[in-house]
């Protein structure tokens, strides 16, 4: 069997940014200008099989986002270009609640499953005010190349009322509201962060870069 990263990546980096109604996706556009990368807003199936760099932002609830990526035919297309040819990805916020197996907001709804045994639920009730809406301090969990000259223990921008959790495996950053929660994994080709890198500011904007500088030789 061939190794994941064995399969080499031939393609100059080209940034698409998934456009599936969920929002702010000219923020993290302009975030990847703001750091030299030209980044295309698509929902167009073949620029986005063309593309090195998928980004999957979003806002909004987790089932709408999935019914808008089914009636898109944006399900398959990810799974084929991130899980199958190794493409590098970011899920930002609603995007790396996206890639769990489910989600318990307003019922039950399936995820695109990157990640074994990840589901998204809610803070539960208590003095801390929700959604959980501010700057708050991440701590590296394992390393990963996304956070490349960025210390540990620095504040980043989070606005969410449901967290991922899921085995530790895959995380790279923690963050305590109430309690530790999972804010930022890696596993292999995939990224993600519950926090927006493109509101965070200059360590935001590092990993934006670090992102956009990844390529598949990188990780292996």
């Amino acid at each position: 069997m061939v190794h994941w990263c064995e399969k080499r990546n031939t393609l100059s980096t080209n940034i698409v940014i998934i456009d599936y109604g969920m929002g702010n996706l000219r923020s993290v556009q302009k975030a990847f200008e703001n750091v030299g990368f030209s980044a295309t807003i698509t929902r167009d199936h073949a620029l986005i099989k063309e593309a090195s760099h998928i980004v999957l932002p979003g806002v909004g609830a987790f089932g709408d986002a999935m019914k808008n990526l089914n009636l898109l035919g944006l399900k398959e297309l990810l799974h084929v270009e991130v899980i199958e040819h190794k493409k590098l990805f970011l899920g930002i916020c609603l995007g790396m609640q996206l890639i769990a197996e489910k989600s318990y907001e307003f019922g039950e709804h399936e995820g695109l499953g990157w990640i074994e045994d990840a589901k998204v639920v809610r803070f539960e009730e208590s003095a801390l005010k929700i959604p959980h809406v501010g700057w708050n301090e991440m701590n590296f969990h394992n390393s990963s190349i996304l956070f490349k000259e960025i210390p540990d223990h620095r504040n980043f921008y989070f606005v969410h009322s449901y967290y991922f959790e899921a085995p530790k495996t895959y995380a790279i950053g923690e963050c305590d509201y109430g309690h530790p929660f999972i804010c930022a994994i890696q596993k292999e080709n995939i990224f993600a962060t519950q926090f927006h890198p493109e509101k965070s500011q200059t360590h935001g904007l590092q990993i934006i870069k670090n992102f956009a500088n990844l390529t598949k030789e990188t990780l292996c």
